[in-house]
């Protein structure tokens, strides 16, 4: 190992220490005289050899002999110029070979000035072809697009005593849809409009809650019209007053009805009586073409597809904002396998000591089992005994009761009574009226309560009528199983898996909030029972007002010209001009072809939206073979890499654009900053920044020219709800929320698109979060750290379809959107319950980003710590409201196809860093 210098120097220093001073000087002196003296001769010596060799003639006899030392001058004076002469031309030589080497370096420059000219002058030039070859497809489609291929319907109304279009069925008990219905008064491009006989002037009198309840619901109806002479349906509203008419009168006041045109066609008799012996009021009397809607009906009364069964009128109550009195749907299974408490209502029956059934009469007493209504009772009773499980059955009431039919099971004990038995049992046991029965109110009340309170309704008897059955698939929430099968009945519901179990009740809770819950809902209901049957499509969707910031004559928006900011891994497309998505391309095929869907699943069939993410794709040949339009196949289908697919869209939709929609409160320099990051950025189709501060913004305020439209929408108030706002002036399918502080390259967001693109009822975005569960408070948290599972994306930077903001607006319970207002926090975890709850799929997130880095921006409110409390409380929040969690986990992130694959050298990556 090599020694320090401290232990080199040591022997040294004790060295010099001995030898005395002058020594040393005496030393010195010798070598500096010595050396040089040396170092001269040496010189010398080897300098008198090399001129005497360098001389000519000098040794040897020569020419320089015979001179004189004058010619020997002279000589000698020549060559020094001789000599001079000679530098300078050298020196002018290497002058010119440095002018000349400056020349070529400048013309090197130029020759690669040239090339890179040459370069972007060829890159513009298939720019501009690309350019053509699509402004030219455009011109194409547009003319397809504009070509009329049907003609608009002609509306023909008859006049009011006209009875020739239809031909009276035999009877009216004969009366179908398509034999008692008048289309020619309600047209495809109608709208559909219903008038409602005032209840002032009504032939049937109503009661103070009948009147206010059921018109202050149809006065909120989409359809309703004060034309009666352009009206397509005319509703009739009886109730528990019209009892007291006898039979004939109730004939002869409704063929007084001014548009009943002698027959009743088109019009709608609701009755919705309070009273349980008046909600049959309309059974034996003639009613023509009119279609009756009520809770109860007889096989001999009902007619198939025409007439409409709803629920009783008295259990109709607050709606969807009643999450409070509605249990959770977990866990899976409760206190009771099943459930049934009722009393018979004809002679009656007890149950002995041993748990038999016994009639109560005194003929019969001893009697057991002589019908099969009491076998059941029996079978269950004898369930009850004979197994360890928990099951719940009384067949007598023993206290408050409430009876329907004679013959029908009654209801037992209070509303609350009833309502603690259905919380705590897992499935509901719903015993159908009398065999001549088609649907009763009780039966009707019981599966309403069951809906309600989550527990899955059993239905024993398969001839009941359910309330809108020819549109509700009621398999999806309940079973029903004939009267022979009541002694297996326990065994089938045990093997009832969690997840099914699940998805009936959540199944059951929707069709409850939608179609149930309300008059307004019941009401809603019915008429679009009428729409859907004639194939009308429903209204369309408000849109969301845009007022703007600026005005044009007071306030102008100044836009000044900007230099793009440069980004690493910028990746260019094609810059097309604004194009918006094609609206309404299946409003009347969608009512047809997807009707059970539409009933089934949420939010339900009251609105027409303009596109909906699941419509449906084509296949893949398709696109060359007739059903081109709009389609950018890469490299016209050929496919490729990189250069080929940023040329086009490619994927499995037409062409579109996306809109972007900034969220911005008085961070005027950040947002500016932002703005200016999406100069040039491809299929961007204007962007919209919601100014959510009261105060304008400032006069001199310069917006970037940007090259789309700006949009500066001012708010009514400070919400983050206005980020979801369906605002009218977006007019793509696709919206790229974002906050004004987040920094994305534009590859990151035109992969970002892309990935949307094939995943349209998703939210895709960039930073991630997940839900934890908080086993010692038996809770859920927001989580934020770094994870290898995520359930939501943040929408501060993500993609969504403008669908899911008609719903998160107008369709998703209040109290969220109150619960934003109060914190102002939570936006985005709502969004992703709401899409969470309707897919059933987690979200998706694109590329490595987790968080977000604004050099120089102010201090965000996410690093408060009271903001991750309130979405702590968030969280449970929405949960209570929905009854469940709906964030599901996924445990992967998308990239893109060649990432991170080995290439041949002339071939190009997708994304260079993605």
């Amino acid at each position: 190992m090599p020694l320090s210098l401290d232990l080199l120097a040591t022997p040294v220093l004790r060295c010099l220490h001995h030898i005395r001073l002058s020594r040393i000087i005496g030393m010195l002196l010798v070598i500096l005289i010595v050396i040089p003296l040396i170092t001269h001769w040496y010189l010398g010596s080897v300098d008198g050899t090399s001129q005497r060799h360098d001389l000519p003639g000098v040794e040897s006899p020569g020419i320089f002999q015979d001179m004189d030392p004058k010619e020997l001058r002279h000589h000698v004076h020549e060559l020094h110029r001789i000599k001079s002469s000679v530098s300078n031309e050298l020196l002018e030589l290497e002058s010119k070979r440095q002018r000349l080497q400056g020349s070529i370096s400048h013309y090197n420059g130029e020759v690669e000035q040239a090339k890179v000219e040459l370069e972007t002058a060829r890159n513009e030039l298939n720019a501009l072809k690309l350019q053509l070859r699509q402004t030219q497809k455009e011109l194409e489609e547009t003319m397809e697009a504009h070509r009329p291929r049907v003609a608009q319907p002609h509306r023909i109304l008859p006049s009011e005593n006209d009875n020739v279009l239809i031909a009276p069925p035999a009877s009216s008990s004969s009366c179908r849809q398509h034999t008692c219905f008048d289309y020619s008064r309600c047209s495809l491009t109608s709208g559909f409009p219903v008038y409602v006989y005032p209840t002032e002037d009504s032939i049937f009198p109503l009661d103070s809650y009948i009147q206010d309840v059921t018109l202050s619901s149809l006065e909120q109806n989409l359809y309703l019209s004060s034309n009666p002479a352009t009206a397509c349906v005319y509703v009739v509203i009886v109730g528990t007053l019209a009892s007291r008419l006898g039979a004939k009168d109730m004939e002869r006041k409704l063929t007084s009805l001014p548009y009943w045109r002698g027959d009743g066609r088109n019009h709608l008799l609701i009755n919705i009586a309070r009273d349980y012996s008046a909600e049959n009021v309309l059974r034996n009397i003639e009613t023509g073409r009119a279609m009756v809607v009520q809770s109860e009906f007889v096989f001999s009364q009902y007619r198939a597809g025409f007439d409409i069964v709803i629920p009783p009128v008295f259990t109709w109550e607050a709606g969807r904002d009643a999450f409070d009195s509605i249990p959770p749907q977990v866990p899976a299974h409760r206190k009771h396998l099943f459930s049934f408490v009722g009393e018979k209502d004809s002679a009656g029956v007890i149950v002995s000591e041993k748990g038999e059934l016994l009639y109560k009469d005194d003929a019969s007493s001893n009697r057991r089992g002589e019908t099969g209504e009491l076998d059941v009772l029996a079978d269950l009773v004898a369930i009850e005994n004979n197994d360890d499980d928990n099951l719940l059955v009384k067949v007598t009431c023993g206290g408050d009761s409430v009876r329907g039919l004679r013959g029908e099971w009654q209801l037992c004990g209070k509303p609350q009574e009833r309502q603690q038995v259905l919380r705590e049992s897992t499935f509901s046991i719903i015993i159908v009226a009398a065999s001549s029965v088609l649907s009763s109110v009780l039966t009707t009340v019981r599966l309403y309560e069951s809906l309600k309170y989550g527990a899955v309704p059993v239905i024993l008897g398969e001839q009941v009528q359910l309330p809108f059955s020819e549109v509700i698939d009621w398999q999806q929430a309940t079973f029903v199983f004939p009267l022979a099968r009541v002694s297996e009945l326990h065994f089938f519901l045990r093997t009832v898996s969690d997840s099914d179990l699940l998805r009936m009740r959540r199944q059951g809770r929707f069709l409850w909030e939608t179609y149930l819950s309300s008059p307004q809902a019941v009401l809603n209901t019915v008429l679009s029972v009428v729409r859907t049957r004639i194939a009308i499509p429903p209204k369309t969707v408000p849109e969301e007002p845009s007022p703007t910031v600026y005005n044009e004559d007071t306030y102008p928006l100044l836009l000044e010209e900007v230099e793009p900011i440069s980004e690493t891994g910028m990746e260019f497309g094609p810059v097309e001009p604004p194009y918006d998505s094609p609206k309404f391309l299946r409003n009347f095929t969608t009512s047809v072809v997807d009707k059970h869907t539409l009933w089934n699943s949420f939010p339900g069939p009251f609105y027409l939206y303009p596109y909906l993410p699941s419509d449906p794709v084509l296949p893949s040949e398709a696109k060359f073979m007739g059903s081109g339009l709009g389609f950018r196949p890469i490299n016209k289908g050929s496919g490729g890499a990189g250069k080929e697919f940023q040329e086009s869209l490619g994927g499995n939709v037409p062409r579109e654009q996306f809109t972007i929609v900034m969220l911005t409160y008085e961070r005027e320099s950040v947002l500016i900053n932002s703005l200016q990051r999406l100069i040039g950025l491809p299929y961007l189709n204007k962007v919209l920044v919601v100014w959510n501060s009261p105060n304008l913004p400032s006069e001199d305020l310069r917006w970037p020219d940007i090259g789309v439209p700006i949009v500066v929408i001012r708010t009514k108030k400070n919400s983050l709800n206005n980020r979801f706002l369906p605002y009218d002036v977006i007019e793509t399918e696709a919206i790229l929320s974002i906050d004004d502080d987040a920094h994305l390259r534009h590859d990151e967001i035109l992969f970002g698109f892309r990935v949307w693109r094939e995943a349209r009822d998703r939210v895709v975005g960039f930073p991630g979060r997940f839900h934890a569960w908080d086993g010692s408070h038996q809770s859920w948290l927001y989580n934020s750290n770094y994870s290898c599972e995520l359930s939501m994306v943040l929408t501060g930077a993500a993609f969504f379809h403008k669908y899911y903001a008609y719903l998160y607006s107008y369709v998703m319970p209040q109290v969220i959107r109150d619960k934003v207002d109060e914190y102002l926090n939570c936006e985005d975890i709502a969004m992703n319950f709401l899409v969470s709850h309707i897919t059933r799929k987690p979200p998706i997130k694109v590329t490595s980003r987790w968080t977000f880095r604004c050099p120089g921006c102010p201090q965000a409110l996410s690093h408060d710590d009271s903001h991750f409390q309130e979405r702590h409380k968030c969280i449970n929040h929405f949960v209570q409201v929905y009854g469940y969690m709906p964030l599901l986990n996924t445990q992967f992130r998308v990239d893109s196809v060649l990432f991170k694959t080995r290439l041949p050298h002339d071939k190009q990556k997708c994304f260079k860093f993605i």
